[in-house]
């Protein structure tokens, strides 16, 4: 007989009202004009779901009817007040590291929340296995019941997985470790061998007869081999990849705490855990079309590192004969003409010129010219990252655009005014088949009378470790300084 929840009616109800504030939440964050409002029905629906959970279980609620026919007990007081202590230190920590945290380091910040949403499904599990008794999921003769255990196994392995993966991505973005791919030498059957291990380890540890001390050792040497496959599924994957693995890691981690939510007979779990867990999945599948990646090589690991090693540039770029051009020149071109595409990248977010770009933009427009941004999905080192940059300097929405609406325009465009976008201009992703980005749809800016690129030496590449042909054609005027103090002489030259 399997454990069935006893979970009261109105803590049901108050479940489903939390599902609805996340579908909300999903909602609102599709789009950087309603992010905030999203945000808002995001943290209602936590909140709702928290307080529900703590009301059912204190004081001495009963929640599982075992087969013994006995109670889980809920929590005492002492519990309660470790609990709310926990809660405040955690919210501590978030809201400090919020207000501190700087734009150009979200995305390792959300590989790091990744990896706590991983490790928290990985102890949970833990404790359900080492004391199942206070979890309610015994059975007549004192052994976990088989789905319990398939429950528990799964999401040990997906957090373990969701926890070094990330832990690896905040090292690659973080600059702990390269962004370039580190190849291992039949890495592919390595990781097909590991995932063949967990699984039959699992389908053993579900059919055992007792939990005994073999079942000790398939539990933890599956969660073992978790954290082993997650590490290498990421390590092969280079820079220019990782957006795609950011989303990713968030589906896993939300399938791990699906996964726990059954072992916690916890409605909203599965519900939250569900809800991030398909829409990671969806977003993940966008962001491979959007750089013309296999679905099934993402899962895989090491997507996009077989055609080059990336790594830094060593290409002597600061040899070959350019374009070099000043603010001054730069704000001749842009006053004289009469469509303007502006492509941000990483470069801006470092610099953090967004606030003068669009001073500069709101500049060229009071002089009749037409200013437009092109935004392609991968720029920067997560999904939106520029968006939100944008959207903090309040550049208006109808004016920026994604990538399959704008790249026709840039042949009738005078001036593609670039500013630290290096991958996602690169032609070397539709001509060179031995890149490591090549395939990836990129925005077509060398189709511009004129592109003024903003760089702060010619001596690096872009995060894929990829030198950009566009530097050095005829029609492209390089301007190498700081990409803040670059806008700001233009804005002044205007």
């Amino acid at each position: 007989m399997d454990h069935v929840s006893t979970t009261p009616a109105w803590a049901m109800i108050a479940y489903l009202a939390a599902g609805i504030c996340f579908i909300l939440a999903l909602r609102g964050l599709s789009s950087p004009e309603t992010s905030r409002q999203g945000n808002r029905y995001g943290m209602i629906g936590m909140l709702v779901a928290v307080a529900t959970t703590l009301i059912v279980h204190y004081p001495g609620a009963a929640l599982y009817d075992e087969a013994a026919g006995t109670l889980a007990d809920g929590l005492d007081g002492l519990a309660l007040a470790e609990i709310l202590i926990a809660i405040g230190i955690g919210a501590a920590i978030g809201l400090t590291t919020a207000r501190r945290i700087a734009m150009t380091a979200m995305p390792q910040l959300v590989a790091a929340f990744h990896s706590l949403v991983g490790l928290a499904a990985v102890l949970v599990a833990a404790a359900a296995f080492l004391n199942p008794g206070a979890f309610g999921i015994l059975d007549q003769t004192g052994n976990i019941f088989a789905v319990s255990r398939v429950e528990m196994v799964l999401g040990a392995a997906i957090g373990a997985i969701t926890f070094s993966g990330s832990v690896i991505a905040f090292a690659k973005l973080n600059g702990n470790m390269s962004g370039a791919p580190i190849i291992l030498p039949a890495r592919h059957l390595i990781n097909f061998g590991i995932l063949l291990g967990i699984i039959v380890l699992t389908a053993l540890f579900a059919l055992s007869a007792s939990a005994g001390p073999g079942e000790n050792q398939m539990f933890w040497i599956v969660t073992a081999l978790a954290f082993l496959v997650g590490f290498l599924l990421i390590i092969p994957i280079g820079g220019a990849d990782m957006p795609v693995v950011v989303s990713m890691l968030n589906s896993y981690s939300g399938w791990a705490a699906a996964a726990m939510g059954f072992t916690l007979s916890n409605t909203a779990m599965i519900i939250t855990g569900a809800l991030v867990g398909s829409s990671g999945a969806i977003l993940s599948y966008i962001m491979c079309h959007a750089m013309n990646r296999s679905f099934i090589s993402v899962i895989a690991g090491g997507f996009g590192s077989d055609a080059g090693s990336g790594g830094a540039d060593k290409s002597g770029a600061a040899d070959r004969p350019f374009k070099r051009g000043s603010a001054d020149d730069a704000a001749f071109l842009l006053k004289n003409a009469e469509k303007v595409i502006i492509v941000p990248g990483y470069g801006m977010a470092v610099a953090q010129a967004q606030h003068v770009l669009r001073e500069m933009a709101e500049e060229l427009e009071e002089q009749g010219v037409d200013v437009r941004y092109a935004i392609h999905p991968v720029a920067g080192r997560m999904p939106g990252h520029m968006n939100v940059l944008l959207a903090e300097a309040n550049v208006p929405y109808d004016k920026v655009f994604e990538l399959e609406d704008i790249n026709s325009d840039f042949g009738q465009a005078d001036v593609a005014f670039v500013i630290g976008a290096n991958d996602v201009t690169n032609p070397a992703a539709k001509t060179d088949k031995a890149s490591p980005i090549y395939g990836m749809p990129v925005l077509d800016v060398e189709n511009a009378k004129t592109t003024l690129f903003i760089k702060r030496s010619m001596g690096g590449a872009g995060y894929a470790g990829v030198e950009n042909e566009l530097f050095f054609r005829d029609n492209t005027m390089m301007l190498l300084a700081d990409a803040k103090k670059m806008v700001e002489d233009i804005v002044k030259a205007l």
